[in-house]
């Protein structure tokens, strides 16, 4: 990261009408949330529970060893301490503030409202927002995290699933639109954190017509697009420097 890219990122947010954030799970690596499939990511770790970590995030696992399920969910996803923002979260605040800003986001750890950004969209979910798969209600964090072992429904006794998509689920379809409708208005597309890996949030970025994408991300990424800046550095450093 140098001067110039610094400089040329400040320009093309300036000149921006629309911007669209859309990040992933390296945005929240920097408040010390483990990414998934980086050297030292979830999936990479060797698994203490009785299947991979990636599998266990399944809907099928979900069903078929729900107790298991939620001993690795609060210890990984949720984990034992909260998490605090982060400067790139931080950083999103103020710039919503200044320009009409969408963030798009495949993290489910809520950190972005938790900052303070209002106008954001949850491809995957929250863990923050839970509910009774039986009766409907609703259930924030903190009560899920009174409970142990299997949290169930003190109204219906039925099981509280958290408000996240596991794989083998589809993601919620006015969700996705209103990421395209957000991407196709957009006229700068900063891509950050994130394998570009996952679908079909990943296919995501086909709806984006303009020209201007920046990538800001540790590793390179495929993406089958014209870049105008390319940034292989920590999202929180790269925005602690556009103030």
């Amino acid at each position: 990261m140098d001067n110039d890219q610094i400089n040329q990122l400040k320009l093309l947010i300036k000149q921006a009408r629309k911007i669209v954030f859309f990040g992933g799970a390296g945005v929240s690596t920097e408040s010390g949330i483990c990414d998934f499939r980086s050297k030292d990511g979830l999936y990479n770790l060797e698994s203490k529970y009785n299947a991979p970590y990636e599998v266990m995030l399944s809907r099928s696992y979900f069903d078929e060893n729900t107790e298991t399920f939620f001993k690795f969910y609060r210890e990984f996803m949720v984990g034992n301490k909260p998490h605090e923002p982060n400067e790139a979260h931080k950083y999103l605040v103020k710039l919503e503030k200044k320009k009409h800003l969408t963030i798009i986001t495949q993290n489910i750890d809520g950190l972005h409202q938790l900052a303070g950004s209002k106008n954001v969209i949850e491809l995957h979910g929250s863990i923050q927002r839970n509910y009774c798969m039986k009766c409907g209600a609703f259930y924030d964090l903190n009560e899920i995290m009174k409970t142990q072992g299997i949290p169930y429904c003190p109204k219906c006794g039925g099981i509280i699933k958290p408000d996240v998509v596991l794989y083998e689920e589809p993601l919620d379809k006015n969700i996705m639109t209103k990421a395209i409708i957000a991407l196709q208005e957009a006229d700068l597309l900063i891509v950050a954190g994130t394998s570009l890996n996952v679908y079909p949030a990943a296919g995501l970025l086909q709806y984006f017509y303009g020209n201007n994408i920046v990538v800001i991300n540790k590793d390179r990424i495929p993406i089958n697009r014209q870049v105008k800046l390319v940034m292989n550095d920590k999202i929180g450093e790269v925005f602690s420097k556009l103030d």
